[in-house]
């Protein structure tokens, strides 16, 4: 067993996994998980830069994780960082700040790296189970970008689109500096139509018709989960493989997207950082269903995060 600790930093959060790993049979025993909300991504499609705020955001999360990945002692250390930081010209400004808390720097990864690991987070578990054919289509609904990965047992195609919760409220939700509480008609259609155009563009490099079975990955999917579940609370073990038929996703991003900002902090199960862009990344979802004809969405706790930790584990091999 190899003891790793895998951090992924995406556009809206920064993810911390502490576990134990067993490169030879894949299994992963956590010690650790946890997520806090930073929104490094905060204005980067608009800016092309990342905002100071969201910097010191992400490095007050950097500091508590140094804490956690010391007290627990882990071995080996992978930090990876996704699609904000791939698109901002101060990307160096975050690099030299986690090298200087952590000691790694961050790997800013390709959209296909990306889309590797995701892969084997998500699947790694899903063998023989009842009612799940291959391929698998895996869908991670980030913040600033949705990678799509279609595969049995290993990657076939991928792709990674700028198509996330934080980018497309950004980009068509937000007037005059606050979401707008809500949408009017003009905008869902004008966000509809880029969520289109991306999975056009996916179309070219991954057969996303061809999948048997739809995994869904990242916290609008999960939040989605939590909401058709009426959770009381956010509850990792209620929703991790739990299934949510296309009905359903659309009834409730129909709603999510008819919705004010109170009443969708109302719901006990959504992360207050997640109001404001929840759905978007509904609508990414339902759009993604529709697109591929998938009757169901299953939806995985375990993805980038897991497969972050368990390629590093089979790296120290």
């Amino acid at each position: 067993m190899t003891r790793v600790a895998a951090v992924d930093c995406g556009t809206n959060s920064i993810r911390l996994l502490v576990a134990d790993a067993d490169p030879a049979t894949g299994e992963l025993t956590d010690l650790d998980r946890r997520m806090t909300i930073v929104r490094l991504g905060q204005g980067v499609d608009r800016t092309g830069r990342l905002a100071p705020e969201a910097l010191e955001r992400t490095f007050a999360a950097c500091r508590e994780y140094a804490g956690v990945i010391k007290a627990h002692g882990a071995e080996r250390l992978r930090f990876v960082a996704t699609s904000a930081s791939r698109d901002a010209e101060n990307r160096d400004d975050f690099v030299r700040g986690v090298l200087d808390i952590l000691g790694v720097e961050p790997e800013v990864i390709s959209g296909d790296q990306e889309a590797e690991f995701s892969f084997t987070g998500a699947t790694r578990e899903l063998a023989g189970r009842d009612h799940l054919d291959k391929p698998y289509l895996v869908v991670d609904i980030g913040g600033g970008s949705t990678e799509f990965v279609v595969g049995d047992d290993h990657v076939r195609a991928a792709r990674s689109v700028d198509v996330g919760c934080v980018r497309m409220t950004e980009r068509h939700l937000v007037r005059d500096g606050a979401v707008t509480d809500p949408p009017t008609a003009e905008q869902v259609a004008a966000m509809r139509a880029d969520i289109e155009a991306a999975l056009d563009l996916a179309e070219r490099t991954v057969p996303l018709r061809e999948a048997r079975t739809l995994v869904g990955l990242a916290g609008s999917v999960t939040s989605v989960s939590a909401i058709a579940q009426e959770l009381p609370r956010y509850d990792s073990a209620a929703i991790h493989h739990s299934r949510v038929s296309r009905d359903r996703v659309r009834e409730i991003t129909d709603w999510l997207l008819a919705s004010t900002h109170a009443e969708r902090a109302a719901v006990p199960s959504l992360h207050p950082g997640r109001v404001d862009v929840i759905a978007a990344g509904a609508l990414t979802l339902l759009s993604i269903m529709e697109r591929t004809g998938a009757a169901e969405v299953v939806v995985s706790e375990h993805d980038i995060l897991d497969g972050i930790a368990f390629h590093t584990a089979a790296e120290a091999r």
